[in-house]
């Protein structure tokens, strides 16, 4: 993680749904960049009546900037609009340029994740967002997503996971 005065660049990759954009946080070969690919390939409806479309904001590497009390998420230039598609090598794919950050995604086992998991927060830049755990290999991951992002919480959030920045 490098760190500015006026940004943070994290090893992550973001992708737009809608109004809201989405930080996926994982180790390397976890498996963001798959992902990213599932998101965009598939839109879908969450558990609302609108269908979702994800759009690249950048693949693996993630610049953050702080403005307010909000977080807004672009790609460092040299690598603006391409993805990693493993066994394909790096293709050019249609991307914003910027999107506001509105959910944290924890790739993770799904041995790790909790039937009914308390509410939990990342905090980035001094901003906490709302963090949901996936595991990238299940079919259902990017509806997971989605459903995250057409669903309220219930309940207030009541743990801080970690800071990321």
């Amino acid at each position: 993680m490098t760190e500015s005065a006026a940004s943070i660049l994290l090893h992550a990759s973001c992708v737009a749904l809608g109004d809201d954009a989405i930080l996926i946080l994982g180790a390397s070969g976890s498996g963001k960049s798959d992902l990213v690919l599932g998101l965009i390939d598939q839109p879908g409806y969450g558990t609302g009546n609108d269908l979702i479309r994800a759009r690249l904001v950048s693949d693996d590497q993630t610049v953050i900037e702080r403005r307010g009390d909000a977080l807004f998420a672009t790609s460092p230039k040299p690598i603006a609009g391409l993805l990693e598609i493993r066994g394909q090598g790096i293709v050019a794919v249609d991307h914003v340029p910027e999107a506001r950050l509105t959910l944290v995604v924890r790739l993770v086992p799904a041995a790790e994740i909790e039937r009914l998991p308390e509410a939990a927060t990342t905090n980035i830049a001094g901003v906490a967002l709302r963090e949901i755990r996936i595991d990238p290999g299940q079919a259902t991951a990017a509806a997971r997503i989605r459903a995250a992002l057409t669903t309220p919480p219930c309940g207030e959030v009541r743990r801080n996971r970690q800071d990321v920045a």
